[in-house]
């Protein structure tokens, strides 16, 4: 590879003369700038940026650690939190942390010796992530938690409103005349898994009903685990007619464990997933689904980092981004209900 010598020599210029123009530090006179140009693109020089970061403090680099990347609503996140970074002169670095926290600490330990301008981090199962970033805040980076927050996190972060959604698809299946409901949750040390539970439970109070033992059933946010919870619920009795399920893939292992008991969706039970994927619309049938927007998370999240490092001083910025209910073909009114609303309505044409 060139180095700043070879280039200065092949231009005819002074070492100092290349480093001015490569860090834009001292005005450089045209033909001596454009000189030092040409050599570079001759000699495909490409500058450390580890070298860069030193001579800094830090280096054009935002780091991401997210907790699963097979998990089909992440990509969306790291796309929307990329595309801002490189509009914006950084590189976005990425570290899987498999939902281990010992892996976790082990990016972030690594990471620092990079010096990056800033950090996005979507928190592992059991993170820490007050104290163990506390080195990256000293050093002047930006840390911003995306989806999920920890325990005490008294930084930046961007979330959705994961009560609200829960709460208005619960209240969409009681509207339909649902009285049985249960919900397939998420880990409940995690702030998301949390938050749904809270709107389906507010959901259910206001409505009056009562939740039987064994409705609620907490799970890992994957098919597997939406499964096995709902192969559960279903030999409840009573068995419950509408189920949320606090992700998509939760949804898409209960859509396969009623098809196993040889139940119908929606006829014999309604189900609604969380996220919005697009896999939500080639499920037969189509999965009804509370929406977030992961780009809109990964690119908030990026947008509060430069932010952050534009005015270190400023107040803390916690983000809360609004869903949407997607309503497709996996509810529908419980069976009871439609036969009491088609003799009301027979009723009602009699009478007319």
């Amino acid at each position: 590879m060139a180095n700043m010598k070879q280039i200065a020599k092949l231009a005819g210029v002074s070492l100092g003369t290349v480093s001015h123009v490569l860090n834009n530090t001292v005005k450089v006179r045209e033909p001596l700038r454009n000189r030092v140009l040409e050599a570079i693109r001759q000699t495909g020089y490409q500058p450390s940026q580890l070298a860069r970061g030193l001579r800094k403090d830090k280096t054009d680099i935002l780091a991401m650690i997210i907790p699963d990347i097979l998990n089909p609503f992440f990509p969306g996140v790291v796309r929307g939190a990329e595309d801002i970074a490189f509009a914006n002169g950084y590189r976005l670095v990425l570290c899987n942390t498999d939902n281990d926290h010992d892996k976790e600490v082990a990016h972030l330990r690594a990471l620092l010796a990079y010096l990056p301008s800033g950090l996005i981090v979507i928190p592992s199962d059991f993170s820490e992530l007050v104290g163990e970033t506390d080195s990256f805040r000293k050093a002047g980076s930006a840390v911003v938690c995306v989806d999920r927050t920890p325990r005490n996190w008294d930084g930046d972060s961007v979330t959705i409103n994961n009560d609200g959604g829960a709460f208005h698809a619960t209240s969409y299946l009681i509207g339909l005349g649902h009285r049985h409901l249960a919900a397939i949750t998420g880990p409940l040390h995690l702030t998301n898994s949390q938050d749904r539970l809270k709107g389906f439970k507010r959901a259910v109070r206001k409505a009056g009903l009562q939740l039987p033992p064994g409705y609620l059933q907490e799970t890992t946010f994957d098919r597997a685990g939406g499964y096995a919870k709902a192969k559960i619920l279903m030999r409840m009795v009573p068995r419950p007619t509408a189920i949320l399920a606090c992700n998509d893939l939760i949804g898409l292992g209960a859509l396969m464990a009623i098809r196993e008991a040889k139940l119908r969706c929606p006829e014999d039970i309604s189900l609604i997933g969380f996220d919005g994927l697009d896999l939500a619309d080639i499920t037969t049938p189509q999965l009804t689904s509370v929406y977030q927007s992961p780009y809109q998370l990964g690119a908030t999240a990026v947008q509060l980092a430069l932010d952050r490092l534009a005015k270190v001083d400023s107040p803390v910025r916690q983000v809360v981004l609004n869903t949407e209910l997607r309503i497709r073909e996996s509810v529908a009114p419980p069976l009871g209900a439609e036969r009491i609303r088609s003799r009301k309505a027979r009723e009602a044409a009699a009478l007319a």
